[in-house]
């Protein structure tokens, strides 16, 4: 039932409200409790009122002083926020060469997301036991369903996209439906879109309920008339969530060797559903992935893209944070446990979390050393998101490495094919997303 549905209405989320709020540096301390009693309450006894009231005051509270962070979500103030260097690569790429990492990012994105899907929301200790006991630890291929003992298959769900179940082709997840959104709202509205270019987008092409966290929240705020970036900053305390940096890829694959503008194009895309590290997330990846289309070195593909956020957000910290542990020779259990002592994959805001997420990335980036099977099964046993991750992972090193050194294990299940929610791509092929990409690319 409609009402059941989860992310559409506020009230209930206010004890997360109040997180965001403490995290972006308001003294909320006091207000918690009230937070608490006010989320169990029933609709019927004025809760939502109560909660805007209540946000309102959060929105007001002062600045905790000392707060070291400097986190602006408008385009110039992060512009003048990032350190002063710019990255642009003058490497030629034959057309060959092109179409094979444009290939290899879609099979990456798709393989990747397939990978995490069916143990998505699953504590890392049920994950790493369920693959020490189907022999697929450290994981380096897909979980099949006929591999799982009997007691296995009673914990887990059969229902869900276990790779020896398919039928030929990836099914829905709105990490791959982004990616062809994006595709679509740069052919219908060109490179210069806007924000609400991409809200009239969504609006256009994508079911509502096809949506999750902060995007059905902007998905809400635009039905009801707001425009960007209000559809972002309205009742959303998922606006520092992992929703846009999923939504980066495209803008990677259309600007390679440009991480700059991949990076604003992942702004512009961003900006209307989260704020602060949420956009930082999207502008990141976006500017790895255009970066890793042209260079092979992997300390240069991340720093292309932590130049393009601010030099004292939090996402920059803790990306540093992974580079320092690789730096010392640490081992990526390590860095995976460093993860999980800052964030707690237990919470919804932690395991959701930009933060989290992107330091998983560069993590299984960093420590899968290339190995495209090696790396994409750190992203996804270390917990967390990890149909998310396994899919930014899979773009990033299927751009890098090129679809010819992609193993065939990781496309025979889905054959090239993808399904999405979206009007009029129930089913396209990887050719012809890749076909369409490089038209976009080359114009």
């Amino acid at each position: 039932m409609l009402e059941h549905h989860a992310w559409i209405h506020f009230a209930p989320e206010l004890v997360l409200e109040w997180k965001q709020a403490q995290d972006e540096g308001r003294d909320v301390k006091l207000l918690r409790a009230i937070c608490e009693e006010v989320a169990k309450r029933s609709i019927t006894e004025n809760k939502t009122e109560v909660a805007i009231a209540i946000k309102a005051q959060l929105d007001n509270a002062p600045m905790i002083k000392g707060y070291p962070f400097i986190e602006p979500s408008d385009y110039p103030g992060i512009q003048s926020a990032k350190p002063n260097r710019r990255h642009k690569f003058s490497v030629q790429l034959s057309d060959e060469i092109l179409f094979d990492k444009i290939k290899g990012a879609w099979i990456g994105r798709i393989s990747g997301c397939l990978l995490g899907k069916p143990v998505e929301g699953w504590l890392s200790k049920d994950l790493n036991k369920l693959l020490k006991d189907s022999a697929n630890y450290p994981m380096d291929r897909y979980i099949k369903l006929s591999e799982l003992t009997p007691e296995w298959v009673k914990k887990a769900d059969p229902t869900r996209a276990w790779a020896d179940t398919l039928t030929g082709f990836a099914p829905i997840d709105d990490d791959t439906n982004y990616t062809v959104l994006a595709l679509k709202l740069v052919q219908t509205y060109g490179k210069d879109f806007r924000p609400n270019d991409v809200l009239e987008a969504w609006l256009t092409w994508m079911p509502m309920l096809a949506t999750c966290t902060a995007e059905r929240v902007a998905y809400r705020n635009a039905s009801m008339g707001l425009l960007a970036p209000e559809t972002a900053t309205t009742m959303n305390p998922y606006r520092e969530w992992i929703g846009a940096q999923i939504r980066a890829d495209f803008f990677g694959y259309i600007n390679v060797g440009d991480p700059d503008l991949a990076a604003e194009m992942a702004f512009r895309d961003a900006s209307i559903s989260h704020i602060k590290n949420g956009i930082y997330g999207e502008m990141l990846m976006a500017a790895m992935i255009a970066a890793a289309a042209v260079s092979d070195d992997l300390l240069t593909i991340i720093e292309a893209g932590l130049d393009e956020i601010p030099a004292r957000c939090r996402l920059r910290g803790d990306i540093q944070a992974v580079l320092s542990h690789h730096r010392e020779q640490k081992s990526y259990d390590e860095t995976i446990a460093l993860i999980h002592k800052l964030y707690d994959e237990t919470s919804g805001h932690g395991w959701c979390h930009t933060n989290p997420n992107a330091m998983i990335v560069v993590t299984a980036l960093l420590y899968g050393n290339k190995d495209f099977s090696k790396s994409l099964g750190m992203s996804v046993q270390a917990g967390f998101d990890t149909d998310c991750n396994g899919a930014t992972l899979g773009s990033l090193l299927g751009m890098l490495l090129g679809a010819q050194s992609i193993p065939d294990e990781w496309i025979q299940p889905h054959q090239n094919t993808l399904a999405t929610s979206l009007i009029g791509f129930n089913s396209v092929t990887v050719d012809e997303l890749v076909q369409e990409t490089l038209s976009i690319l080359k114009k």
